[in-house]
Parts: C-alpha cells; sequence; structure tokens
C-alpha cells in the first residue's frame, strides 16, 4: 500500500467507528504478527488519551504499538517528535482544545509518519 493509501485507510477506519489508536494499528495490521482481533482489542482501551483520559493521544499509542510490533522499538521517540512537530502536542486534551485538525486527520498523519519506518 502507498503512503496515501494507509492514510486513507486510517481516516476511514477512524470514521467508521475506529477510535485513533485502533485506525492506525489496523491501518498496518497487515504488517504485523497479530490477527485483526487481537489488534483492536489491544488497542481498544488506549483511544480517546487513554480510555477517555484526553492524556497521550490514542495516535501516539498506536503509532508505538505499531513500531514496537514489527521491531521498530528505536523508531517510537522520532516518530513522537515529528508528530508533536505537525500537530502541536501529543496530548488529546490539548490537541482537541486547540482544533487544529479533527481527530480523523491526525489519525491519516500518524498512518503516513509509519510509512518512513514500516517498509512494504
Amino acid at each position: 500500500m502507498t503512503k496515501e493509501e494507509r492514510m486513507e485507510k486510517a481516516r476511514q477506519l477512524h470514521r467508521q467507528g475506529c477510535n485513533c489508536c485502533q485506525a492506525v494499528v489496523m491501518a498496518y495490521v497487515d504488517q504485523l504478527p497479530i490477527s485483526e482481533e487481537n489488534a483492536m482489542n489491544m488497542a481498544a482501551p488506549f483511544g480517546r488519551g487513554l480510555s477517555g483520559c484526553r492524556e497521550l493521544c490514542g495516535c501516539v499509542s498506536g503509532m508505538a504499538m505499531v513500531c514496537g510490533l514489527s521491531g521498530h522499538n528505536a523508531d517510537v521517540r522520532p516518530l513522537i517528535e515529528r508528530f508533536r512537530e505537525e500537530e502541536g502536542d501529543i496530548v488529546c486534551g490539548r490537541l482537541l482544545q486547540m482544533g487544529k485538525k479533527p481527530c480523523p486527520e491526525m489519525v491519516a498523519d500518524a498512518a503516513g509518519l509509519l510509512t518512513d519506518i514500516i517498509k512494504h
């Protein structure tokens, strides 16, 4: 899949009811050593800033999960910093207050950032 296809897949998954973390993880599930069901269940509590607490953005959690499951642990911090630079923060509540972008667009951005790390 191209970068744009991954981004659109994540965007659509979010619009269909996945939380931010699930949408990012599921956009890469075909590259991960885990079933779709397990991926959805694993990512479920990390949406809405960790179970609705509006703390760490689910997009960031999703990127970290994809990196961890694909053996790219060293790439997590640089991805987080790139997300922070592009979006303005990594905390869900502050991102929502800023209103810079809607969640489906941040989900797509996170999926796009991962394409530089996860080669198909």
